[in-house]
């Protein structure tokens, strides 16, 4: 199973497996060895050397990574940085930060608005206002991309969308 959102995959690799019933635990723990990141399934290819860097643009591009917390309690925001700094030219620097503040639906609610905000001002929205708009601003996790535009009025990228640019067509 291949995706593209933190926390619907690595949920199977985690709140899964101790959610199903005790006869299906074989099976869910079968799943979770099979949830991978798209990430991390590119990161495989190009280690295979499946994928190449002459398929990618040569053009200079700053990217500022901000990890969802499932990527950070996995180890997996490393994997994101170098899947994104593979095309040649690419240079990736995470952002520092915490939690966005959404934690998942909790930032969309009326009654914690103020809390998701004070917990993305820490780091989060001040590194995205102080990073120069020719900088890219990529999050894996919906839910942050909104925190970043709403809290900012900038548009950060899938790291995905960012690589799928890159492309040569």
């Amino acid at each position: 199973m291949l995706g593209i959102e933190p926390s619907g995959i690595i949920t199977f690799r985690d709140e899964y497996l101790s959610l199903v019933d005790e006869n299906l635990r074989t099976h869910a723990q079968l799943v979770a060895k099979n949830a991978l990141m798209i990430d991390e399934f590119l990161l495989a290819e190009i280690e295979a050397g499946r994928i190449h860097q002459e398929q990618f643009t040569a053009v200079e591009k700053k990217i500022k990574l901000h990890g969802h917390c499932y990527q950070k309690a996995f180890h997996l925001v490393g994997i994101t940085q170098q899947v994104l700094a593979f095309p040649s030219n690419y240079s990736v620097e995470v952002i520092p930060s915490g939690c966005c503040g959404m934690a998942g639906s909790f930032g969309y609610e009326a009654e914690h608005y103020d809390v998701s905000m004070k917990v993305a001002e820490l780091v989060l929205l001040p590194a995205v206002r102080n990073t120069d708009t020719a900088t890219l601003i990529a999050a894996a996790g919906t839910s942050c991309r909104h925190q970043i535009k709403d809290g900012t009025g900038r548009k950060s990228f899938h790291p995905v969308e960012i690589l799928y640019d890159a492309l040569l067509k």
